[in-house]
């Protein structure tokens, strides 16, 4: 991954204010920006619903309660991921770092997909170099879904807004089977090799394996149901929290409000790293207690990738901080209602399915 620089602009300022503005809040109400008592509960609630969902699915006496509990389960993994892993990855769920490595290994290694490589890259490049080709892990150079101007386009492009749903469904299939296991062969379709230690290699193996008895292997041993049942079940979860973390992460940076930038040959952008956070980042419905508790802060994307130090339990207290410094800086803030989100996600994909140069959308405020 090549490493870039970035310029002063409006946006240095405007960070610089931000930070200043939420260490005085913390401050004056005398409160630690990890977690709190909320925290607690949500690690409590959440990893209790993971056990019982499990252990309910391991004693179904008929097909209804199997695949309830199943798919129940699958849902309640999920929430775990929003609220826990990825507070713990940025170090931030509680006070303790050593804690928070341990929710952050536990959380994320038992559901089949290794840990350091995805908080590693994480944090060092999505983080760091978001929305940008080659430096973002996250921007896929996928010969079906072209998402970035310097992706070839392609004839099948035309219809990608039609077929991306159907390949949204194979998400976390194709994350635990295919995108990590051919890394360790150093092949990826993505636009940056990723090296993993050999000790990471082993724990990757072991973890899957692990998974792979727990959800599979032990209900058909134990279970009175047939193999194809089971794997039915295991398709139809992957489906599941596929579509719902697509539909949840995708929206937040393909956008056609966002833009790409491009560094020039000596690899500079010509914007700070604040202003490419607030450039490439859509929020959706950020002042609802609601998807605040159950996405765990994903729904206010700009505001964590500028505060990634902060946990998500205090984004409702500081978000009119956050907005009121961006506006003060006449630095845009992009917070729509989801349905915009998705409306906006949908025409990028039509966009870059039909034009060669894409050019964003500028957008005007719809809430407060």
């Amino acid at each position: 991954m090549k490493k870039l620089k970035f310029s002063k602009d409006a946006g240095t300022k405007f960070y610089k204010e931000l930070n200043q503005e939420i260490e005085t809040y913390f401050e004056q109400n005398k409160i630690a920006k990890t977690g709190n008592y909320i925290m607690l509960i949500k690690i409590v609630l959440y990893f209790g619903l993971d056990i019982l969902f499990y252990c309910l699915m391991m004693n179904s006496s008929s097909l209804i309660e199997f695949y309830l509990y199943y798919l129940l389960m699958g849902l309640a993994v999920l929430l775990t991921a929003f609220n826990i892993s990825h507070d713990a990855t940025h170090g931030v769920a509680i006070k303790s770092k050593y804690w928070n490595k341990i929710l952050f290994s536990i959380s994320f290694n038992l559901q089949g997909n290794n840990a350091f490589v995805w908080g590693k890259n994480h944090n060092e490049s999505h983080h760091l170099y978001t929305n940008i080709e080659g430096s973002d892990i996250d921007v896929l150079n996928n010969p079906l879904l072209r998402m970035t101007e310097s992706q070839p386009l392609k004839w099948y492009h035309q219809y990608q807004f039609l077929y991306a749903p159907v390949l949204s469904l194979l998400y976390s299939l194709n994350w635990f089977f295919m995108r990590e296991m051919l890394m360790l062969f150093k092949f990826t379709s993505r636009t940056i090799q990723i090296k993993i230690p050999n000790i990471e290699i082993i724990k990757l193996v072991i973890f899957k394996i692990i998974y792979l008895l727990y959800m599979i292997i032990f209900p058909i041993m134990f279970l009175p149901f047939s193999i194809g049942t089971v794997i039915i079940a295991f398709i139809l979860n992957h489906f599941m929290v596929s579509i719902i973390f697509t539909s949840v992460l995708g929206v937040s940076h393909l956008s056609d409000y966002v833009e790409h930038p491009v560094p020039d040959e000596d690899g500079r952008l010509d914007i700070s790293w604040a202003s490419l956070q607030m450039k490439t980042s859509v929020d959706y419905n950020a002042e609802s207690v609601f998807l605040n508790w159950t996405l765990g802060g994903f729904n206010a994307h700009a505001l964590h990738h500028l505060l990634p130090n902060i946990s998500h339990v205090h984004y409702l207290k500081i978000l009119p901080l956050f907005k009121a410094t961006a506006l003060k800086h006449g630095i845009v803030y992009m917070n729509m209602p989801y349905s915009e989100a998705l409306k906006s996600y949908y025409r990028f994909l039509y966009s870059m399915g039909h034009q060669k140069h894409f050019n964003s959308l500028i957008y005007e405020s719809q809430t407060s």
